[in-house]
Order: structure tokens, then sequence, then C-alpha cells
């Protein structure tokens, strides 16, 4: 998730932070919106190659994944589609980072990078443009996410 992204959804203040080396958890009860009230649980699952094997073990009783992307990096996105791509999750929130900066992709060309579509007509997902540091668009994306969850709930009653 990445640690910026999640200190500033639980504290609303930006925090220095490295990158992240192994895993950290953090429950957040989410204050406002339709989502008010709600506890997210939140693992920031680091990203280095030796620790991707793992994250299987930690997305297997979720409810939906937050996969944040430095949207200037156009370098590290193949890799990063590479990931996308085998999330066998049906919710996906993509928040494509660091908006503020000049060179971040737009949502469109991530959607392409990342090659969203080929995940299917069964997975939902949105991208959803952000900046961790003054937390733009992060509480945006809770919500999509929040609203992909809840409708898929729906729906699996009605079955």
């Amino acid at each position: 998730m990445g640690q910026c992204t999640l200190y500033r959804l639980k504290f609303d203040q930006f925090l220095n932070t490295i990158p992240t080396i192994g895993f950290n958890c953090e429950k957040i009860k989410w204050t406002t919106g339709k989502s008010r009230g709600t506890r997210f649980m939140f693992w920031d699952v680091g990203g280095q190659d030796k620790l991707r094997p793992l994250w299987r073990s930690y997305t297997r009783f979720t409810n939906g994944i937050v996969f944040v992307l430095d949207s200037v990096d156009v370098e590290r996105m193949e890799k990063a589609k590479m990931e996308v791509l085998k999330i066998r999750k049906l919710w996906i929130l993509v928040l494509a980072n660091k908006q503020d900066l000049p060179r971040a992709k737009s949502t469109h060309d991530i959607e392409k990078h990342l090659g969203l579509k080929e995940l299917g007509s069964h997975h939902l997902w949105h991208i959803q443009p952000a900046c961790a540091i003054i937390g733009d668009g992060l509480g945006q994306g809770l919500e999509v996410l929040y609203d992909m969850i809840i409708t898929a709930r729906q729906s699996k009653k009605k079955r």
C-alpha cells in the first residue's frame, strides 16, 4: 500500500517514511462519506521482489485490494502490470499516486499501461488519481472501493 499513503489515511497528516521493507498493519475507522464508521484493516505489504510471493498469503481473505502506483515511474509500470494481473480479488482500487508531479500519467494512460481491461468483466476496478502527501484522492478512492464491495455483496445475496 505504501507507508505514506497508509499513515495519511490513519492520521490525516503527512509522515515522512521510508519504503516498506516488510509488512505494516493498521486498523482505520473511516469518518466521512457513505463508509463513515466502517473499519478498514490495511496491510501495507512491501513491493520488493523477494516479498511478492508472500502477497497471496495476505490477500486470500480480503474484500479488496488497494494498489498504490507511482504515476511518474513508467519504467516500473510493466512490473506493476504483471503483479496486478496476478491479483485474484474482484475489487481493485489503483491509487495513481504522485498526480501532483508534472510527468504523472493520466488515469487513461495508467489503465493502458496496467492492462486492466485484461482482467475481464468479473473484476471491478477503479483508478483514483491521488497525492498521498496532501491526501488528495484517498478518501474518494476508499469510497469507490467501499461501493464496489457493498454492490458485490448485495448482488451475491440476490442470487
